[in-house]
């Protein structure tokens, strides 16, 4: 047909919708806000009771750079943390390895000790403000760290609230900072699941990610697909190694992504309470509380575009509404110059402005899920359903998702959505205005790049001076001890973080604490 209209996901879309096209139960599909499977929010007011966590991404350079920034966000009314880390520090290589040379604080800040930790939450209460970290592989070593800077500033555990995102899977593929194989991986992620239930219990011990897949092309339903697939999979090993679900699932919390068709993200938020609601039930009997999908939603940072960037103001304010209107509970709002360079100072505020405008003049805190009831929106939210739901039994039937990742099942579908989409921007199929409509000739503008060998320098001397002053004897015998521990990763009554902590506060670095961690699980190798 000539006028057919599809969604993102290839869902198609009719000119008009009608009551039988809702056909939704309301006490089976719906629900009031609040209550199972939570289709229309997780809690009975939502932003009436309490507005979403504002939560900009930040980190570049050094720590005390980056500490910059988040005290000028805070002033400017950011409500919570997120870090961004270098490569470095993500893959598990210290600032002063030849490994590191020429990535030392390009895409994050750089954290080689638990003192680099120390400058990069001065002044910051932690009691009072949550720290979101975006790291996989050494995110167990970040958590150690954080919980030494509270310990040292006498803050308790128990007060400590934060997130790491902690999916290695979702490295595997979509990101690639990953170190060691999947097996001792998901050891490490049901450790921290324990850890954090026993010890930190305001802490989330997992931020189960779709944003990356969907950054590397997935389509809408791929997202919620792949991203579901992979938390079975964590649930699945913690419940092995001897948790109870409800001792760590109500922490469990999800990162998803937010693009510019106002409806499809709308509809896959909510599409998203319903699966995971259902799931948690019927797999594993799940109480209310393990069944609530919580999640934030950062706009997407692959819609923005090097040409005409202040377009892509308006993008991200579509976003931010459709993730507001969807039921997030935190919100990263890019800047509009990312798509050129790590977001100036005014970019960073104006991100922060446009969540709080949406939050205070756009009236969509006043009432919970205010588009339920559409016809549209009913329709769009159980064929989103439907469409998961029979990918992830794919997946599934594959063996899950591991395996699944192995046989490269995952990484193949993705791959085809980003060529499609590719070849339908190239063909101007589907327009991005000012990329193949409406250009301008002008040419892309450019910001200029700190002195990032200078950063480097500093830092490497920082990480020399930290190695100067520690106890060799007590560092070498933290690091033995954490090999004996990691050995016995997953065996009852294992003391991996208890160790873990113990080398971070000897002040042991990243690099050195991945490097005993390798030696005992090997290095994941892709193929």
């Amino acid at each position: 047909m000539a006028d057919e209209r599809l969604s993102p996901s290839g869902i198609p879309v009719a000119s008009v919708y009608r009551p039988a096209d809702a056909a939704a139960d309301y006490s089976r599909d719906l629900a009031d806000p609040g209550l199972f499977p939570f289709t229309r929010g997780i809690q009975p007011s939502m932003y009436r009771g309490r507005l979403w966590t504002m939560r900009q991404y930040a980190g570049f350079g050094t720590a005390a750079e980056t500490n910059a920034r988040f005290k000028h966000l805070l002033a400017a009314g950011q409500t919570g943390l997120s870090v961004a880390f270098d490569l470095p520090t993500q893959m598990g290589i210290d600032s002063d390895s030849l490994r590191a040379a020429g990535e030392v604080g390009r895409v994050g800040v750089a954290i080689d000790t638990v003192d680099d930790l120390h400058r990069l939450l001065e002044g910051i209460p932690l009691d009072k403000v949550s720290t979101s970290m975006t790291i996989n592989a050494t995110a167990s070593t970040l958590l150690a760290m954080y919980v030494v800077v509270g310990e040292e500033r006498g803050v308790g555990r128990e007060a400590l609230s934060g997130t790491i995102q902690n999916d290695i899977l979702k490295e595997y593929v979509a990101r690639g900072t990953y170190i060691y194989p999947a097996a001792p991986s998901l050891k490490l992620v049901a450790e921290t699941f324990r850890f954090c239930a026993e010890s930190v219990p305001n802490w989330n011990p997992i931020s189960i990610s779709g944003y990356h897949m969907r950054e590397a092309g997935a389509t809408a339903v791929q997202e919620l697909a792949f991203t579901f697939a992979n938390a079975l999979a964590y649930v699945d090993t913690a419940v092995a190694a001897g948790l109870a679900v409800d001792d760590f699932a109500p922490r469990l919390s999800f990162f998803f992504a937010c693009h510019s068709d106002l409806f499809e993200e709308v509809a896959k938020f909510r599409a998203a309470r319903r699966i995971w609601a259902r799931l948690m039930r019927s797999r594993y009997d799940a109480s209310d509380a393990s069944c609530r999908l919580r999640f934030h939603t950062q706009t997407g940072g692959v819609t923005l575009t090097a040409q005409q960037p202040l377009n892509n103001v308006v993008r991200v304010t579509m976003q931010a509404l459709a993730a507001t209107l969807g039921g997030t509970q935190s919100l990263h709002t890019n800047g509009y110059d990312e798509a050129l360079a790590l977001p100036t100072a005014d970019a960073a505020t104006l991100a922060l402005r446009t969540q709080q405008i949406v939050a205070y003049e756009s009236g969509v805190a006043n009432t919970v899920d205010p588009l339920a009831g559409s016809y549209f929106m009913e329709s769009l939210t159980s064929e989103l359903e439907q469409r998961v739901m029979q990918l992830l039994a794919d997946v599934e039937a594959k063996g899950g998702a591991v395996k699944a990742i192995d046989g490269g099942f995952l990484q193949d579908e993705i791959a085809r959505s980003a060529y499609d989409d590719q070849r339908a921007v190239e063909s101007a199929e589907r327009i991005v205005v000012g990329v193949n409509k409406y250009e301008d000739g002008q040419p892309v503008p450019i910001i200029p790049a700190p002195d990032f060998r200078a950063l480097e320098r500093e830092q490497v001397a920082r990480l020399g001076d930290a190695r100067a002053r520690r106890h060799a004897e007590t560092i070498s015998n933290a690091l033995a001890a954490l090999r004996v521990a990691a050995s016995a990763l997953g065996t009852p009554g294992g003391a991996f973080m208890d160790c873990l902590i113990d080398a971070v506060r000897a002040r042991g670095t990243v690099g050195e604490i991945s490097d005993v961690l390798e030696s005992v699980f090997g290095r994941h190798r892709s193929s």
